[in-house]
């Protein structure tokens, strides 16, 4: 009798432990999101961990990389995009859940300098002559094949007229922090960086903002894997959270859905 006494009480202490917040703080979520979301989104993610004590660990890189890599089977919970083309790319290949998707953010490009440079307040237009404007110099973005970014910065530079001449002058980075540091460093003379990339980084200055209508809008959607953990939905939902919303927007990008309390 005493034996069975002790086991049952054994069983309520282990399914006590199980329930407790320390059980919690054993939960991870693990999210795939591009590289320029990194300073807002661990803010995030520190106050989603001390609300609900569950763990994120982020993989930081270009879009492109990552929705390779979760085609591959890379266990992410979530990913997040810097454009809905590679958004489209991971629905394509069946491993993202669908439904779950939201087009959460928007942005907007810059043109950078190192933070010393003689370059200022220069006015992006028709006919825009950025091989002139970097000189010896090299120009920084992302890998205009695959980057969003660099996506970005080629088509902008097309419709002005002015990227045959500048395309041999342009060192491609893995992603748009790569970019940056290239031109904080002094490494490159220009650079074409997310707003939200430049306002982080204290090497570099704003010299100029592309015209909207020089690119296709700026998108950052967000969704769940196929094979995400179900604590993945009340992540999602706390990135669409007023609090997330402030973080967000202290950061500079612009929140385009509908804030849950």
């Amino acid at each position: 009798m005493y034996r069975s006494t002790g086991i049952f009480t054994a069983l309520v202490i282990l399914i006590g432990a199980l329930c407790s917040p320390a059980a919690a703080q054993d939960k991870t979520i693990t999210v795939f999101a591009a590289a320029s979301m990194k300073n807002a989104l661990d803010d995030i993610d520190a106050a989603y961990t001390a609300k609900t004590g569950v763990k994120i660990v982020v993989s930081y890189g270009p879009s492109s990389g990552l929705a390779r890599q979760i085609e591959q089977g890379a266990p992410a919970d979530v990913f997040i995009s810097a454009d809905t083309d590679w958004m489209d790319y991971a629905i394509g290949r069946k491993t993202i859940n669908e439904p779950t998707r939201a087009n959460l953010l928007g942005n907007s490009i810059v043109l950078i300098a190192p933070k010393d440079s003689k370059v200022d307040n220069v006015n992006i237009g028709p006919g825009f002559d950025i091989a002139k404007l970097a000189g010896d110099g090299k120009i920084a973005t992302g890998d205009v094949k695959s980057v969003p970014a660099g996506k970005y910065a080629k088509t902008a530079l097309e419709k002005l007229g002015s990227w045959q001449a500048a395309e041999p002058k342009f060192a491609m980075a893995v992603d748009v922090r790569a970019a940056l540091t290239l031109v904080a460093r002094g490494e490159a003379a220009l650079g074409i960086v997310y707003s939200t990339d430049a306002k982080v980084e204290p090497g570099v200055k704003v010299v100029g903002t592309f015209p909207a209508d020089s690119h296709p809008a700026i998108v950052y959607p967000v969704a769940a894997t196929t094979t995400a953990k179900p604590e993945a939905s009340n992540y999602l939902a706390f990135l669409r959270s007023t609090a997330a919303k402030t973080i967000l927007e202290k950061y500079g990008f612009k929140f385009l859905v509908s804030p849950s309390t």
